[in-house]
């Protein structure tokens, strides 16, 4: 489960994307244009101490982007050219935001959500010692293989679209502009797919796939 704050982020995430995306590759929409979000999921780190969230977002008038993000209490050593930015968090200080794809715990958790149906976090907030439960944004949905993902961190980080994660001869792809999960996108077979769909877009669509 992921515990959520009530509480107020200085520049917010979506600020700090108005500036980091338009450096990608896989980038569509208006440069400097608001970044809106569209949907979110989470993931939960075992150990409780980094945040994970994908955010589905648009810049201007631009196609749905999939941006997952890990939020720390401290940098991460050797991960400089996935820090997006820091943030002021008014409860937990500051917190140090990473493209997920590049901090060693989000493909873990990331491979249980396509290989194993894991799912995503429940969210909830503790109001006066009390658990209230928020509920999701959008629904994501796995395979359910005989496959697991290999121990240790990552060999390589590709980025593109799909953006790669190569670990011990297994290969995650994050789909960064979403496409119909009814369509060839992959043009390949696969061993396992995370699928999602939101108000508004009930059709689901491709996130992920494991090679």
């Amino acid at each position: 489960m992921a515990l959520l704050h009530r509480a107020e982020l200085r520049p917010s995430k979506l600020e700090l994307l108005v500036g980091w995306l338009p450096g990608r590759s896989w980038f569509a929409g208006a440069a400097g244009a608001p970044v809106t979000r569209v949907a979110a999921y989470r993931f939960d780190d075992p150990a409780g101490e980094v945040g994970m969230e994908t955010l589905l977002v648009r810049a201007g008038e631009g196609p749905v982007l999939q941006v997952p993000l890990t939020y720390r209490g401290a940098p991460l050593a050797g991960a400089e050219r996935f820090l997006v930015g820091t943030v002021e968090h008014s409860v937990l200080g500051r917190r140090w935001v990473y493209d997920a794809c590049g901090d060693p715990v989000y493909p873990p958790a990331l491979a249980a959500a396509v290989l194993a149906d894991a799912g995503q976090a429940q969210e909830y907030f503790e109001v006066d010692g009390e658990r209230q439960v928020r509920e999701p944004s959008m629904t994501v949905s796995g395979s359910r293989t005989d496959r697991t993902w290999p121990a240790g961190p990552a060999d390589a980080v590709v980025d593109g679209d799909p953006t790669l994660i190569r670990a011990g001869g297994a290969e995650l792809a994050l789909v960064r502009r979403p496409v119909p999960a009814d369509t060839d996108a992959v043009g390949a077979p696969v061993a396992g797919r995370l699928t999602g769909a939101w108000p508004g877009q009930d059709a689901p669509v491709l996130l992920a796939y494991a090679g």
